[in-house]
């Protein structure tokens, strides 16, 4: 400690003190930052579920999509059950 508080001679902090307002305002800007990119957005931040399903994915249109592309159903049934889809939600696609 001394030696940083050579350069006054009195026993003062020294000329280095000034940067401890700058090292605040890099962590509050980089706080804010990381909140912006992911907390305010809407992402849930770092401890949420990456695979959670969304509103959207729970809708019925969705999951005949996907029942779909995994090959669970053929064509002609998902254009059959789409239809259906159609005339009850009132063509939510």
């Amino acid at each position: 400690m001394n030696v940083l508080a050579a350069p006054w001679h009195d026993g003062g902090p020294g000329p280095w003190i000034l940067l401890f307002p700058l090292v605040w305002a890099a962590v509050v800007i980089g706080v804010v930052t990381v909140l912006r990119r992911t907390v305010w957005r809407g992402r849930g931040g770092p401890w949420a579920r990456p695979f959670a399903p969304r509103a959207d994915e729970k809708s019925p249109v969705a999951v005949l999509g996907r029942r779909f592309a995994a090959g669970e159903i053929d064509e002609d049934e998902y254009w059959r059950r789409l239809s259906v889809l159609d005339e009850r939600f009132g063509g939510a696609r």
